[in-house]
């Protein structure tokens, strides 16, 4: 499977070094500039949900198999904080985004789906308050993905556990994943998913990355599955965590609606409601913060169900937060956004 995200802003210390030439006089900027970027800022104490990190290990895995790419052979401890700080982020949940360890044999899954969350913990140590984690699993075994939540979360203390939305054609309401679903549910933990690109949807249209389509729907398709599936009826202490606005999700609501009335057997599995299960979900910002994506999935869930979501390094945190302000977000609106429901989630960083 091809690692097929598109590098699509400058990054900070490119764009630095593009100045650079200009001249100190230039670079440096003005009592006024900072003012005006910090009143465009808001709140320096934001918690990004959707921040990824790429282990050394798994990136030597990736470079083996030619999976990876620039954002991953660039990234650095020093770049993240900078991102961050140029966007008032004090604390960046780190998770691992597609392929993960997907595209290994189970004991090689293993092995670097261990190191990779270790990994984050020594980061996350190394600066204290700067960083959590959302720790990966091997989902090619289920015993090695229950074994790794236990020690992610009860000796590394990761907040939660990271998932993509797909393995192989398999969706998350898939039964093979229930003992995973299971367990998550007795932690009362969170579940934040990363969409990738199912084995049944590769390359469908010539020229357009996964990314652009495949992406928003592969996470929408996941959504319908642990819904329709009982999963989330059954597992009701889970926190799940969508990207992206969920994907195509908010558009397809009234059709979501109608499936338990046609279906008398769905209806069973979603005794709640429909409504019910996609309205306690949490979705992030990443890629939505416009006047496209958010009017529809604030149509669908309250302020309180959204999180601030960059996508790092694949867009800069400051674009994401000019992009939320544009939108017309008043500033309590922006502190519950950027910290207050995350803060609520993983109460650790509510100091």
């Amino acid at each position: 499977m091809k690692n097929l995200y598109c590098s699509c802003g400058v990054s900070r210390r490119n764009f630095l070094s593009s100045l650079a030439g200009l001249g100190a006089a230039t670079v440096l900027p003005t009592t006024a500039n900072a003012q005006a970027n910090s009143a465009v800022i808001g709140n320096r104490d934001k918690i990004d949900t959707h921040h990824h990190f790429f282990a050394p290990t798994l990136v030597a895995e990736m470079v083996s198999k030619k999976l990876a790419q620039k954002p991953a052979l660039d990234w650095s401890v020093k770049n993240t904080i900078d991102d961050m700080d140029a966007a008032g982020t004090k604390t960046s949940i780190l998770s691992a985004t597609t392929p993960q360890v997907s595209f290994l044999d189970p004991a090689m899954a293993k092995k670097i789906a261990r190191e990779n969350n270790e990994y984050a913990a020594k980061v996350a140590g190394d600066h204290k308050g700067r960083f959590g984690s959302f720790a990966m699993l091997p989902m090619q075994n289920m015993d090695d993905a229950l074994r790794e939540i236990e020690y992610s979360m009860d000796v590394l203390k990761a907040d939660g556990i990271g998932l993509l939305t797909s393995y192989g054609d398999k969706w998350l309401g898939h039964p093979s994943f229930a003992p995973v679903m299971e367990e998550l549910n007795r932690r009362k933990a969170i579940l934040y998913t990363h969409p990738t690109s199912a084995n049944c949807c590769n390359n469908l249209l010539p020229d357009t990355p996964p990314t652009v389509v495949e992406y928003g729907t592969d996470t929408t398709r996941t959504i319908v599955n642990i819904v329709f599936s009982g999963t989330a009826a059954k597992c009701q202490d889970i926190k799940f965590i969508f990207s992206h606005a969920g994907g195509t999700l908010p558009f397809l609501t009234e059709r979501l609606q109608k499936m338990p009335v046609i279906d008398k057997k769905l209806a069973e599995r979603v005794p709640n409601g429909v409504m019910h299960e996609l309205q306690r979900f949490y979705y992030d910002t990443a890629w939505a913060s416009n006047g496209y994506a958010l009017p529809s999935l604030l149509a669908l869930v309250t302020k309180d169900k959204v999180l601030f979501g960059s996508d790092y390094p694949y867009r800069t945190s400051e674009d994401n937060i000019k992009g939320l302000l544009a939108y017309g977000f008043n500033q309590q609106d922006m502190n519950l956004i950027t910290r207050g429901n995350a803060a609520k989630l993983m109460p650790r960083w509510n100091v």
